[in-house]
C-alpha cells in the first residue's frame, strides 16, 4: 500500500499537482486503515450499504466501490474484486457520467429511474450476496436477500420523491435532491467502511425517513407505478 501511494503521490507531482508531507501522511495512513481486513459487522456493513445506496445511484456505487478496491483503500471481498477490474471500472465510470446529467433533468430522471427500476434492485441483490461469495452460502443468500429489500426501498423513496418534486415548475428542487442523493451515496459507503456501527444506525433512520415519505407521498408513488406500468404495456403492443 505505501508502495502504491507513492507511486501515486509521484504521478501527481509530474501533472504539476503537489501536496505537502503531513497531508500525504494523513491521507496514506487512512487508507491504511481502510485496507484492514472487514470483521462481520463490517462485512454486514458494507453488504448493506451496497443495497441501499445501489437503489440510488448504482454506477457510482460500483465505479465508487471499485476504485477504492484498485488503490488499495478497500479490500475488497474475493467475489467483488471485479469491480476493480479497468473494463468494469471504465464501463461503470462512463455511465456515471452519464446518470449524474440525466438525473438532474426533470422528468427524464423520472424515465431513467423507471428504466432502471429491474436494474437496479437484482444489482443490489448481486453486490450485497458477493460481500460474503460462494464460500459463505448461507450468508450470502441473506445478504442478498437485504440487499435487494434495501435497494428496492431507496429506489422506491427516490422515485416518489422526484415525481413530488417535478411537479414543481422551477428546477431547482429536482437539482437539490440529485445532489443530495450523490453525496448520500459517497457517505453511505465511507461511513459501512469505517464506521460499521454508525452507520447502522443511520441506516436504520434513513429506513424510517424513507417510510413515512412512502405514506405521505403515496399519491405520487401510484403515479411512478403507473408510469413504468405504461411504458412496458407499450413496450409489450410495438413487440
Amino acid at each position: 500500500m505505501d508502495t502504491l501511494w507513492l507511486s501515486f503521490v509521484q504521478w501527481l507531482h509530474r501533472v504539476g499537482l503537489h501536496i505537502d508531507a503531513d497531508t500525504a501522511q494523513a491521507v496514506a495512513e487512512g487508507a491504511a486503515r481502510a485496507t484492514q481486513q472487514l470483521d462481520m459487522p463490517g462485512l454486514l456493513a458494507l453488504a448493506a450499504a451496497l443495497g441501499w445506496a445501489s437503489g440510488l445511484r448504482l454506477y457510482a456505487v460500483v465505479f465508487l466501490v471499485g476504485g477504492m478496491g484498485a488503490l488499495g483503500w478497500l479490500a475488497l471481498p474475493p467475489a467483488l474484486t471485479v469491480l476493480q477490474h479497468p473494463l468494469v471500472l471504465a464501463a461503470s465510470g462512463f455511465m456515471l457520467l452519464v446518470e449524474f446529467f440525466a438525473d438532474k433533468l426533470p422528468w427524464l430522471d423520472s424515465a431513467w429511474d423507471a428504466l432502471h427500476a429491474f436494474i437496479r434492485v437484482p444489482a443490489g441483490a448481486l453486490l450485497a450476496a458477493g460481500v460474503f461469495g460462494a464460500d459463505n452460502a448461507t450468508m450470502a443468500v441473506a445478504a442478498g436477500l437485504l440487499g435487494g429489500t434495501l435497494s428496492a426501498t431507496a429506489l422506491a423513496t427516490k422515485m416518489t420523491t422526484r415525481a413530488a418534486a417535478n411537479t414543481s415548475p422551477e428546477p431547482f428542487s429536482n437539482w437539490g435532491l440529485s445532489f443530495l442523493e450523490d453525496g448520500l451515496v459517497v457517505g453511505v459507503v465511507w461511513l459501512a467502511t469505517q464506521h460499521p456501527l454508525a452507520f447502522g444506525i443511520a441506516l436504520a433512520v434513513a429506513l424510517l425517513v424513507s417510510v413515512l415519505l412512502l405514506v405521505v407521498l403515496f399519491k405520487f408513488l401510484r403515479a411512478v407505478l403507473r408510469r413504468v406500468s405504461s411504458v412496458f404495456s407499450a413496450s409489450a403492443k410495438v413487440a
